[in-house]
């Protein structure tokens, strides 16, 4: 027997209230919570740039202390996505933040390889947990039609994470205060919010709409039995066990082309400020860590206008398989070029913006496929897998470049490598099997 969506019973006043309400008491911390787990990963690509003279270290170490993060990042993954679930998402997400805090903040005391490849561990551990944590805590305040704008809300953290993460970390890295060098600043600052937000968060965040005081009670009712509603329809579809999404063809699909694509993005994230100081230098510019950085800030404000574009774009157009593959196939298009030898700093710097630009572009229309091409139980299991060999990409990718760089192959090498596991990424989407739909009525 079909379900019945209470909504087109509710007043339609009520339904907007509440929704306006959601989003501009939900959103908001967590897209800020989210912005500052971004910069606390990917931080260590901007403090390399010091800390690796200081301390040291070979570009394979570095590279695999940079993928260690995934490690241990995989073990609480699954876990932490339950305990939202079945305890409380609030607690959850305050021990998240107070131990990848200190664990970041503990980057600063780092001084041997062994000291960073464990750190790097358990950050990684302490973080885990999080993103697939907030997926499950949106189905608790977001109905079907809100989710996946509200995720798109969450994505745009990335880039700007990054942009203003490496403008924060250009300005840190060169103080010196209390006989402490730049780069242990940065872990120490950029660290911190994450402590002061664990604390605050079971203040400011609520585990169910059931729990909510600033909702009226008819708002309350009207969420709660929407939400109902779609679950029980979710049940009555069948739940699929991981077998069967492992048999699903787009299952794999999907999952190899997030292992390939990611294995490029993450090394272009933490490598990035490493190759702009490469290129600048080769051009007859200055090498010291504010410019590089401040130039490599740029180029991660250009992936944030790509997610906005792409969001956008593949709304209107209903086409998500078309614009993941263009920003896969684009960034991995520029970026050769910006290696070229021989160019004037302007045109690399155009390349450059341009990867930034399609680096970010894909993702937004990629998490809409699994949706698309399987049905609502099988996508919910096969989500988990493909997310699983994107942490598996970024275990991978970074060790490798580590490898390639200190073998002698430089930066035009390295970032070959990148441009190959973008393009790579993109045969895999193509080969998807899309259900073809009209473009989606644009929400009120």
């Amino acid at each position: 027997m079909p379900m019945t969506d209470p909504e087109p019973t509710a007043d339609p006043r009520v339904v907007r209230s509440a929704r306006l309400k959601v989003a501009c008491r939900v959103l908001p911390l967590l897209f800020l919570l989210y912005v500052i787990a971004y910069l606390d990963r990917a931080n260590v690509g901007f403090a390399k740039l010091r800390m690796q003279k200081d301390l040291e270290f070979s570009d394979t170490i570095f590279g695999v202390g940079l993928g260690l993060f995934f490690v241990g990042y995989m073990f609480l993954e699954i876990p932490g996505a339950l305990l939202v679930e079945h305890w409380s998402a609030r607690k959850w997400f305050a021990r998240i933040l107070v131990s990848w805090g200190f664990c970041s903040m503990a980057m600063a005391l780092v001084e041997t390889p062994t000291q960073f490849y464990v750190t790097r561990f358990l950050l990684g551990l302490a973080e885990a947990g999080f993103f697939p944590g907030v997926i499950v805590y949106f189905t608790h305040w977001f109905p079907k039609k809100d989710r996946a704008r509200a995720m798109s809300v969450m994505l745009l953290g990335v880039p700007l994470s990054l942009a203003l993460g490496a403008r924060v970390s250009a300005v840190l890295l060169e103080q010196s205060w209390f006989d402490l060098r730049g780069w242990q600043w940065v872990f120490l600052i950029e660290g911190a919010p994450a402590v002061l937000l664990g604390i605050a968060v079971p203040f400011l965040l609520t585990d169910r709409p059931r729990q909510a005081k600033w909702l009226t009670p008819e708002e309350r009712e009207w969420l709660e039995s929407t939400l109902e509603a779609e679950r029980r329809e979710a049940a009555a579809v069948g739940a699929v066990s991981l077998k069967q999404a492992l048999g699903t063809r787009n299952v794999w699909l999907l999952a190899l082309a997030l292992l390939a694509t990611n294995m490029g993005g993450y090394v272009f994230v933490f490598w990035l400020a490493t190759v702009v100081e490469g290129l600048l230098g080769a051009a007859g510019r200055g090498t010291d860590a504010t410019n590089v950085l401040n130039w490599t800030g740029f180029v991660f404000l250009c992936g944030f206008f790509g997610v906005l574009v792409s969001g956008w774009s593949s709304d209107r157009t209903g086409d998500r398989k078309g614009h993941c593959i263009a920003g896969q196939l684009g960034a991995g298009l520029f970026l050769t070029l910006a290696v070229i030898p021989g160019q004037p700093w302007g045109v690399v710097f155009g390349w450059l913006c341009l990867t930034g630009f399609c680096a970010m572009f894909w993702f937004s229309p990629f998490w809409v496929l699994p949706t698309m091409t399987l049905t609502s139980s099988a996508a919910a299991v096969s989500i988990g897998v493909i997310n699983m060999c994107g942490n598996i990409a970024g275990a991978i990718g970074s060790p490798v470049v580590g490898a390639i760089k200190d073998a002698g192959g430089g930066d035009q090498t390295a970032m070959a490598f990148v441009a190959v596991c973008f393009a790579i990424g993109a045969v895999f989407v193509a080969l998807v099997r899309v259900r073809r739909t009209s473009p989606p009525n644009p929400l009120p």
